[in-house]
């Protein structure tokens, strides 16, 4: 390549650098400037759980002898699920927002317990159906708006309250729970709303796992795979579209 198409092709760079650079007309100038709006949302998420498994255990069987039992507890995969819900978002200043976000989220998980003291591994599986009631709130700190987009990161907490769970399941979790969130987000000014797009991250600050249910089953081949777990945490990844 010649010193003249070199020069031709850097002048070609910069002149596209340059016209993605230039300003557009805006759409929705003055959206941000409300001190109080409302909104809904929309979204897909995936859920999943930490478990802690308690280890090699020791039941006393019908005829008085013990025996040792090793029970293994798992989300063998990330389950999809949807969530929907209305926001309130309060502007704190030129860059900073706090929203108020009420939402619901369905899914299903499923779990696979596996008895590893037993020469054929057998498995229990269970289908656990979970619809939470959420609350979050969060902090938005929002970069410069260029052009009809504009950039952002974001952090809060999300109390929830689960509305799932059946007296006869091997696993069930507490009714609430609190989490942690964080993600990125941008904003789309268009012509009649602005859309915002956002990924973020929930983690169960505390242990999920309601500890009490095993004594609860009437079943003591079920108590032995409920007991198989000490401690769980819940894990979300949600995608959200926001229309305000």
């Amino acid at each position: 390549m010649t010193r003249k198409h070199t020069l031709l092709l850097l002048l070609l760079v910069w002149s596209i650098s340059l016209f993605a650079q230039q300003r557009k007309v805006e759409n929705k100038p003055y959206i941000d400037l409300r001190p109080f709006h409302f909104g809904v949302l929309v979204g897909s998420h995936l859920q999943d759980i930490e478990f802690l498994n308690v280890g090699p255990q020791i039941i006393t069987l019908e005829d008085g002898t013990t025996e040792q039992r090793i029970i293994t507890c798992d989300q063998d995969r990330w389950d999809p699920g949807f969530n929907v819900g209305v926001l309130g978002e309060f502007r704190l200043n030129t860059n900073f927002q706090l929203r108020v976000a009420p939402a619901m989220y369905f899914g299903t998980r499923h779990f696979t317990l596996k008895n590893l003291s037993d020469e054929r591994r057998v498995e229990e599986h269970q289908d656990l159906k979970t619809a939470y009631i959420s609350t979050a709130f969060d902090l938005i700190f929002a970069g410069p708006r260029f052009n009809n987009h504009r950039p952002y990161l974001m952090a809060g907490v999300n109390p929830m309250l689960n509305l799932s769970g059946k007296d006869n399941d091997y696993i069930r979790l507490k009714r609430s729970d609190l989490f942690l969130e964080a993600g990125i987000g941008c904003d789309f000014y268009l012509p009649f709303f602005k859309l915002r797009p956002e990924l973020k991250f929930l983690f169960s600050l505390g242990n999920s796992l309601d500890t009490t249910h095993p004594d609860r089953l009437r079943d003591p081949n079920m108590k032995v795979y409920a007991k198989s777990v000490k401690e769980s945490h819940t894990k979300m990844i949600v995608l959200s579209f926001y229309f305000e």
